[in-house]
């Protein structure tokens, strides 16, 4: 089979592809293996009582149930749910925002294929082999990105500053001193919170990150998959924030509507009307299963309360748990914690890991316990630096009595690999 440079680029190997055939290939495998490596949330009964009852009411309803299954949303989704999302939007946060700003998308990995492809890449009027690329300010970040550009070195991006604080804590903060942005530019694009740190960028160097993508005249794409206003995964302080020249970013998924495939973009009317004329092309249209599951709750507003005092703090709880168990299991060793700021999952650092990050992640494996080696998400990061070989990503979103028993199992391992030193 001869396949086109598209065929190439996207059937080789991507960290992506490389997670998702190991939770799927688990799962159907019916072998006791412990998942701590995905981004599936957990199982939380309020949220699930909430769509259970909505999916109830859609199904006993004829001409719901017919627009559910039977009639084609719009290229941009579900134009009841982005009104009310719209208003939602305007009277609880304050965003100047209407229903032109926003657009859905089939899951928010399709959004970022769209947003990265839209402005970075190939320019028409360019010079020969000359692209424009997507500016990453700080890595870690999300796994899924690397391999979503349809050009080589799509992606451009900054080591972070290492803040070493007490309890075996650490922090990344934006490079500001190193980072530049060059006429190569796109689009600059973080994640608030990181998948995979848990890190909260501040809100002041948010502004700053603003700020530059004004002075340079690029987009800012923010990902708030995890974050503010929803599903509101976030245990620091941090405001909800969105201006013209900002792309907001948001998902149903980790609300836990994860199998909806619901993603949604917020962002001036021109990037929202180029989005719709893509996502015809590629999808025809946006699914309407999610909108319509969520619609109740984003129109009544329970949607923020169920974020705000149902969703957060039962994983605030659960980092808390998970990060103590570790703490203690590890005393001794050269390791940290990213401070857990958010999202679900810790990101461990073993300063001087005798093997790399995959090799423990084959070692775990092996034990029943799947994780994230951390060597995957840094895309747009080619320097040599030990740090990316040294970390890995580990989820507390399951089974709390699973989760103990694998972190209890990620300890044994890492101590007998210092030991062995």
């Amino acid at each position: 089979m001869k396949l086109s440079k598209f065929g190439t680029k996207f059937t080789s190997d991507a960290g992506i592809t490389s997670l998702m055939d190991d939770l799927g290939n688990a799962m159907a495998s019916g072998e006791d293996i412990i998942m701590m490596g995905g981004g599936n949330p957990g199982f939380i009964p309020e949220v699930e009582s909430a769509l259970r009852e909505r999916l109830q009411r859609i199904c006993d309803d004829p001409t719901l149930f017919r627009k559910l299954v039977g009639v084609y949303d719009p290229p941009l989704g579900d134009t009841a749910f982005i009104k009310s999302l719209a208003k939602l939007l305007n009277n609880t946060l304050g965003w100047p925002v209407s229903e032109k700003n926003i657009g859905l998308t089939n899951g928010s990995q399709s959004a970022f294929f769209m947003l990265f492809n839209m402005f970075a890449g190939e320019y028409e009027g360019g010079a020969e082999g000359a692209i424009k690329q997507i500016q990453l300010p700080m890595t870690p970040e999300y796994i899924g990105y690397a391999d979503a550009g349809l050009t080589e070195a799509f992606f451009r991006s900054n080591r972070p500053t290492i803040e070493l604080l007490d309890d075996q804590l650490f922090k990344y903060h934006v490079d500001f001193e190193h980072l530049t942005i060059p006429e190569s530019t796109g689009a600059l694009c973080i994640s608030r919170p990181t998948n995979p740190t848990g890190n909260v960028i501040t809100d002041q160097e948010l502004t700053r990150l603003d700020g530059l993508a004004r002075e340079h005249g690029v987009p800012l794409i923010l990902d708030c998959a995890y974050g503010l206003p929803f599903p509101g995964l976030i245990f620091s302080d941090a405001s909800s924030y969105w201006n013209d020249n900002m792309i907001v970013c948001l998902s149903l998924s980790k609300l836990g509507l994860p199998a909806c495939r619901t993603g949604i973009v917020i962002a001036h009317e021109d990037v929202i009307n180029a989005l719709a004329g893509v996502n015809a092309i590629l999808n025809l249209a946006t699914g309407s299963f999610g909108a319509m599951l969520a619609a109740d709750l984003v129109d009544s507003g329970q949607i923020l309360a169920l974020s705000d005092n149902v969703v957060r703090p039962e994983y605030l709880r659960k980092s808390q748990a998970a990060v103590a168990r570790l703490q203690k299991g590890l005393s001794g060793l050269p390791f940290r914690i990213h401070k857990p700021e958010g999202a679900m999952f810790l990101w461990l650092w073993f300063d001087g890991l005798p093997i790399s990050s995959h090799e423990l992640y084959e070692c775990l494996k092996k034990k029943g316990v799947l994780i994230v080696s951390g060597h995957y998400f840094f895309p747009g990061l080619d320097e040599d630096w030990s740090h990316k070989r040294e970390c890995i990503r580990i989820t507390y979103s399951q089974d709390e009595s699973l989760v103990a028993r694998g972190l209890d199992i990620i300890i044994a391992e890492v101590r007998k690999i210092y030991s062995r030193a």
